[in-house]
């Protein structure tokens, strides 16, 4: 009987191995399929761009039912993406309510004026999660639903079973069912990738990030994945320099990306120019337009980040040059090419 056992083992293992192929290569077909299917025009996810040279960008508006309240196309900051986080602030001149909607639309449109449903691209709605005191009040919204009309509701599914089929990855934060098309709606502004320094006083670390920005003059805010290894460094040294970078070098800035686990190491590990920062004199990274010195002031967890709030120790200009590192989503690149609007897309 054992011996029976043992043969029908031996004859069925090849047999597994086969099946546990088959389905490989079913799924590998199976995502062909699906990206044949899903009407992005871009083989990448996430498109750079030179920032100053995007043109007919969308504008941001917050809205009430079907009336425009104020453009908030530049004050306000996407500082988190799972979930969803946007932060506000009253200097804007805001009364900002606990629920907000916010559309995206290709029009100029005024206060008190009313919307048709056709001038709404897309929109997103969000709920007050955090009031902050800053000198001002500083809100962070949390997205509850988004929709959009930059591909076809057919090409939509097909993004979302690929997205539920192929990006659980180890690693990967996964982001479901409606959060991932608030995501592509946030990414429809060119959000600036910009590289933070960090540094003990003798090692540092040099990464990537296109969650933040400034409050105003006085107060910056940024999020990490709250459990890595960069936003423990950040934790630790209680300070940092964010760089905003010249678009030309898009490959090497993306390519830094993966130093978001990495240790601290010595300085020579990183395309530091030698420039030195104002107050901190940590050195600078090559092709930096413009940087800022800033000071934790306050965290807090939300989700998969840690929230910081800086106090701006400077704001120094290295190179005056209209040519900000910034990116945008595929889907809403490609609304961009079905309606023939010019793109200044560098492909990595």
């Amino acid at each position: 009987m054992m011996l029976t056992l043992k043969i029908v083992s031996t004859m069925l293992f090849p047999f597994s191995l086969f099946l546990f192929y088959l389905l490989a290569l079913n799924m590998k077909l199976l995502k062909k399929i699906l990206n044949k299917l899903n009407g992005l025009h871009y083989p990448q996810e996430y498109l750079c761009l030179t920032k100053e040279s995007f043109e007919q960008p969308l504008h941001v508006y917050l809205a009430d039912e079907k009336r425009i309240i104020k453009n908030i196309t530049n004050v306000h900051l996407f500082t988190g993406y799972s979930p969803l986080i946007f932060t506000l602030h009253s200097s804007a001149g805001l009364e900002l309510p606990a629920d907000i909607n916010i559309i995206f639309s290709q029009r100029s449109l005024h206060p008190n004026e009313f919307f048709k449903r056709k001038d709404a691209i897309a929109q997103l709605n969000l709920k007050l999660v955090k009031r902050q005191m800053a000198g001002e009040n500083i809100f962070y919204y949390e997205g509850i639903k988004g929709e959009h009309h930059f591909l076809s509701s057919f090409n939509q599914h097909i993004i979302g079973l690929n997205n539920r089929l192929y990006n659980k990855k180890p690693g990967n934060v996964f982001l479901n069912n409606n959060l991932y098309k608030q995501v592509q709606i946030a990414y429809s502004i060119p959000r600036v990738i910009s590289l933070i320094t960090v540094s003990d006083g003798k090692l540092f670390n040099l990464f990537p990030t296109d969650l933040h920005g400034a409050v105003n003059d006085q107060y910056y805010v940024s999020s990490l994945r709250h459990e890595g290894r960069a936003c423990k460094q950040v934790e630790a040294a209680k300070r940092i320099i964010i760089s905003d970078m010249k678009s030309a070098e898009y490959k090497n800035v993306y390519a830094l990306g993966k130093n978001h686990v990495q240790p601290l190491k010595p300085k020579d590990h990183f395309p530091f120019s030698p420039t030195l920062s104002k107050v901190f004199q940590l050195p600078l990274p090559e092709s930096t337009l413009s940087h800022c010195e800033l000071e934790v002031t306050e965290s807090f967890i939300h989700g998969i980040h840690r929230i910081f709030l800086y106090k701006t120790i400077s704001h120094q200009l290295v190179a005056d040059e209209p040519a900000t590192l910034a990116h945008i989503h595929n889907t809403y690149a490609t609304w961009r090419h079905n309606k023939r609007l010019a793109g200044n897309y560098l492909l990595r």
